[in-house]
């Protein structure tokens, strides 16, 4: 199997870099769309960035608000007709917590779009399982309890509820499709030491791979930075001591964890990745990324509450350069790193280029 982590998969749609100029005036669809279907969950992890108050993403989410059945249903068929090619489901809530779920699975089942999603993996179940295990290209389930009691204190969910979700990991494995099963570890002072233990366990539930990320405690890189100093030692080595004694035979453990930057700003003025992996969110607002859904100040594209997903992007170029990260970004960004990639790629010098 390649890489499965790696910043260079948007080099594979040349056409589509090269259409992300502002002097171009063909506008492509995104290659993929991170949908947004509920802000309802099950759970309510204490460091949720979606409900803490101190914390810039989802400052303006509306916790009722969901996508109606008929809208989901226009904007999949929207996204099939458009060419995008692929669709994540992700939070605000749980997208398992959508009642329609199925529905839109099964319509996206019959396009040629991929799809994935990201849940805790407590209604990883029935129907909607096999759906996924058949269908779905992978599935990552976010984790940071290593038994039912530490579990239950992170998520105020109910007690066991540890031990139910490594139960639907193993079913789900029965299915018998090729659905890639995921798993993200949330990494902070509370599980530092307990890494291993995890992973351990995930291994012999029999997921693909373990990601390893540090939790967001601040929109400050430098206070981020403070607070992981502290057990970096403690986790690398528990990393470590799991990838040798764990990793291959098709199991991968992904070492996410990392010091941020002493600032999140940045220095460009626009940003290319919203052209190529947009946000639907529950309020029917389209978002430039996943770090600005909800921030209806400064993410907000436009809205679909009476406008078709395809009228909107094809409509108005200029969208795509209305947001300045320069000025409203300046916290952290999960595509950052790409961002500054593509505008490399973009700024060459082509009286240049051959001079490899």
């Amino acid at each position: 199997m390649g890489l499965l982590y790696t910043r260079m998969k948007i080099f594979h749609f040349s056409e589509k870099l090269d259409s992300l100029r502002r002097e171009s005036e063909l506008i492509l669809p995104p290659v993929n769309v991170r949908i947004k279907p509920t802000n309802a969950c099950n759970h309510n992890c204490s460091y949720c960035a979606y409900r803490v108050d101190h914390l810039q993403l989802g400052k303006d989410m509306v916790r009722k608000d969901f996508i109606p059945r008929d809208k989901m249903l226009e904007i999949v068929d929207d996204l099939a007709e458009m060419g995008v090619r692929a669709v994540t489901f992700s939070g605000g809530g749980d997208p398992f917590c959508y009642p329609y779920l199925q529905d839109t699975v099964e319509r996206l089942a019959e396009t040629k779009i991929r799809f994935a999603a990201l849940t805790n993996g407590s209604r990883l179940t029935g129907r909607l399982a096999e759906l996924f295990s058949l269908h779905a290209t992978w599935i990552r389930i976010s984790m940071d309890g290593w038994d039912d009691e530490s579990y239950t204190r992170y998520r105020g969910c109910p007690g066991g509820e540890f031990s139910r979700i490594l139960a639907n990991m193993e079913a789900f494995r029965k299915y018998g499709g090729n659905c890639y099963l995921g798993v993200c570890i949330v990494v902070d002072k509370g599980n530092c030491s307990h890494i291993y233990d995890l992973i351990k366990r995930l291994h012999e539930a029999g997921v693909d791979s373990v990601k390893l990320s540090p939790c967001i405690v601040s929109n400050s890189g430098a206070e981020n930075n403070m607070y992981h100093e502290q057990i970096f030692t403690v986790v690398k080595e528990q990393t470590a001591r799991a990838v040798n004694e764990l990793e291959g035979n098709k199991f991968e453990i992904f070492d996410s964890y990392h010091t941020q930057l002493a600032t999140f700003s940045k220095s460009h003025h626009w940003c290319p990745y919203l052209q190529i992996s947009p946000v639907i969110g529950a309020d029917l607002n389209v978002y430039s990324c996943h770090d600005k859904a909800y921030n209806l100040g400064e993410g907000v594209l436009g809205s679909l509450k009476d406008m078709r997903f395809k009228e909107f992007w094809f409509s108005d170029k200029s969208r795509f350069f209305s947001i300045d990260p320069a000025s409203v970004c300046n916290h952290h960004c999960v595509v950052d790193s790409s961002n500054l990639q593509i505008l490399e790629y973009l700024d060459a010098d082509p009286d240049h280029l051959d001079f490899v």
